[in-house]
């Protein structure tokens, strides 16, 4: 099974930065993010306490979201 780090990363690189891609691109620079983690709740605490702007864990649950429809297929 795919980890969320690598399902996130299919939205990195945007010529016209969205939150999802600049969620992506921070996700991608950070060193501690757990990236062989498949748990909402891992990843969700660790946005938490090291969330890089706002309303990251909106947009972490909409990717998450995605994520989820996309381990179905």
């Amino acid at each position: 099974m795919r980890s969320f780090y690598h399902f996130a990363l299919t939205y990195r690189g945007k010529k016209e930065p969205d939150d999802k891609s600049r969620l992506a691109d921070w996700i991608f620079h950070d060193h501690d993010f757990p990236k062989h983690s498949a748990s909402y709740n891992e990843i969700s605490n660790y946005l938490e306490w090291n969330s890089p702007f706002v309303n990251a864990l909106v947009v972490f649950d909409e990717i998450w979201e995605a994520y989820q429809m996309n381990k179905m297929n």
